[in-house]
């Protein structure tokens, strides 16, 4: 007997022989409403699957989202989403080993634009597409981390800037330059535009997002940035759900528990949270009604998330990774781990947030634990280590720089995360084995490591990444202090230095 495939025909065979919950509404009455850029885990996990939601309770249909990569990576999610009709298995996993397996269905179609820029647009133009929306990482915004500026100087960008000028869409490369010339044929066509939604981790996303494209766009034509301005809506929003990467093991877990093949499953937590800026040019989902906090002011929310949950990830990734941890859950047993993570949140993160009526941060500080304790998840510390250049600068390094401007709390912990990211970038763990830096700046950042055992402030120095944080002695005592120790004693015994100071 031949093995059964993911696909709509399949769809059937898994409601009628597996516990899998398969899509409560016909497919076929989808139509696209939401172009996406940086379909990956994530998305799926989170997004995609608040859609196929409100879509099995018969609303939200004209909201179909189409998929679009602009990275030679994306072609291997476009093949595996196209062979089984954009459907994917997305399985939630607790704590407590309890597995809620389901297919989703809210993905319609997938474009590569690299193959057909030209069709890439036309896509954006079309009338039916109200909300373009992005997961493209911390990364992707392409801007200056110390003066907040977008870099125009980017191969790339300035490639699709001079296309645009030259009225071209046929080379465009990037995600800036594919959705600026859907706006700007929109706007000659006299359609209405779309809102740009980001769901990326970035403090106010949605602000940061508009900058850019204000940017892009004013480098074209100044009358296009001022348009774009007056008529596109960049709300803000804060998303969370841990989702490791797809592995074999994944794979394989769907052959064996539910008899049917998934190319591209997706596993996650079973936690899942979006606080969502209620400001679009056009209609949207009705997403409050599968649990999204749609409200008026976001901030408050991304600075709990960002500087409470991804900086402690940060946190626990170099010192774990160096003490010789590769899974997430495998740290978190130790309680050392805990207590170091608590602290940090507890005395130096909390005091830099904003008021948040009725959220009770000593439940949620706590439920942060668990959730990093989750071993059904098989969360991995290199990925939590990966891109390090762009999360400490954006997750992090604003709590320090608060800190040190109103004097409410210390920096020591968050000088600790930063001097044992510095370790960890020097390309060795404590064991002499070589460590694997995934970052754009690996090379630069691993070379200027190399330096730190003779000069121990060679790490910060780079000003790109660190500012002036380098010049704060307050600051740089702390790093020090914790750097040396790292090198003479090792991640568990700084810890047990640090925890013994509290």
């Amino acid at each position: 007997m031949s093995e059964l495939h993911l696909s709509t025909t399949a769809l059937q065979s898994i409601a009628a022989n597996t516990d899998v919950t398969v899509p409560a509404y016909d497919r076929a009455q989808v139509t696209p409403g939401i172009i996406h850029f940086g379909v990956g885990g994530f998305h799926r996990a989170h997004q995609a699957l608040y859609l196929d939601k409100l879509m099995s309770q018969g609303k939200a249909l004209e909201f179909g989202i189409v998929g679009m990569g602009v990275m030679p990576g994306d072609v291997r999610m476009r093949d595996a989403l196209r062979s089984q009709d954009h459907l994917y298995t997305l399985t939630e996993k607790a704590p407590d080993g309890t597995e809620n397996a389901r297919v989703v269905g809210s993905i319609v179609d997938y474009i590569f634009a690299p193959e057909d820029p030209a069709a890439a647009v036309s896509a954006l133009t079309d009338e039916r597409i109200k909300i373009v929306s992005l997961t493209v990482t911390e990364g992707g915004y392409n801007f200056d981390h110390v003066r907040g500026e977008f870099d125009l100087s980017n191969e790339i960008i300035a490639h699709d800037i001079a296309d645009l000028k030259a009225g071209k869409r046929d080379g465009l490369r990037s995600f800036y330059g594919l959705i600026t010339a859907g706006l700007l044929e929109r706007k000659d066509a006299s359609i209405a535009p779309f809102t740009v939604m980001s769901c990326d981790n970035i403090q106010g996303n949605g602000e940061m997002a508009h900058r850019m494209f204000l940017s892009f766009a004013a480098a074209i034509d100044p009358a296009l940035a001022e348009w774009i301005d007056a008529n596109v809506a960049f709300p803000n929003s804060m998303v969370d759900r841990i989702t490791p990467e797809t592995t074999d093991a994944d794979r394989a877990d769907i052959v064996s528990k539910h008899k049917y093949v998934d190319e591209w499953p997706v596993v996650c937590e079973d936690f899942t949270q979006w606080v969502l800026e209620d400001k679009f040019v056009g209609p949207r989902p009705p997403y409050e009604e599968v649990g999204v906090e749609v409200v008026d002011d976001v901030v408050p929310y991304e600075l709990m998330k960002l500087r409470l949950l991804n900086a402690s990830h940060q946190g626990l990734c170099y010192f774990g990774y160096l003490a010789g941890h590769r899974m997430v859950h495998d740290v978190m047993a130790d309680q050392r781990f805990a207590d170091f993570l608590l602290a940090y949140m507890e005395r130096e993160a909390t005091p830099s947030l904003r008021p948040l009526p009725g959220v009770d941060l000593d439940a949620y500080r706590h439920e942060l634990i668990a959730r990093f304790g989750n071993s059904a998840v098989k969360d991995t510390v290199a990925r939590l280590c990966a891109e390090s250049s762009d999360r400490i600068p954006k997750w992090l390094l604003p709590v320090v720089r608060e800190n040190l401007d109103t004097g409410n709390a210390p920096v020591t912990l968050s000088a600790a995360i930063v001097a044992s990211w510095a370790r960890y970038a020097e390309g060795v763990d404590e064991q002499g084995e070589p460590i694997a830096i995934n970052d754009r700046m690996a090379d630069r950042l691993q070379a200027t490591a190399q330096n730190n055992r003779t000069d121990v402030l060679a790490f910060l120095r780079d000003r790109d990444v660190f500012g002036d944080l380098v010049d704060n002695e307050k600051f740089t005592t702390e790093y020090a202090r914790v750097l040396t120790s790292l090198h003479n004693q090792g991640a568990e015994a700084t810890l047990d230095m640090l925890l013994a100071e509290l």
